[in-house]
């Protein structure tokens, strides 16, 4: 599977490529061993709690928000009810720092039932 997720990053146009080179190796640092595949067409890792998809002007980070709290579901974007993201336009968009906390606290906290 790892193939796949690096033939999807390599195939995408600047800036996605680079900012999605970053996420995916942001995400195997912060969480050694983490299970990575193509889901839904995009790279996913930990069995579904995250995603990170190329879009027209950047990339969305995906996370899980079932079973976080109200004011921790709004530090992310989107309406869903189980999976919210953060957008990420350019690299100088890019804040590992703040990206390292939402991985942690969605790792700990949120809950991913299969197929999520």
């Amino acid at each position: 599977m790892k193939d796949e997720v690096s033939e999807y990053v390599e195939k995408q146009c600047s800036p996605q490529k680079e900012i999605l080179r970053r996420t995916r190796k942001l995400f195997l640092k912060t969480l050694p061993g983490c299970k990575e595949e193509m889901r839904w067409g995009v790279p996913v890792f930990a069995d579904g709690k995250f995603y990170a998809a190329a879009v027209k002007k950047g990339v969305n980070v995906g996370f899980a928000v079932k079973g976080l709290s109200k004011s921790e579901s709004a530090l992310f974007e989107g309406g869903g009810k189980t999976m919210k993201h953060v957008k990420i336009n350019s690299l100088d968009d890019f804040d590992e720092k703040k990206l390292e906390k939402l991985i942690k606290l969605v790792n700990e906290k949120a809950v991913c039932s299969p197929g999520c």
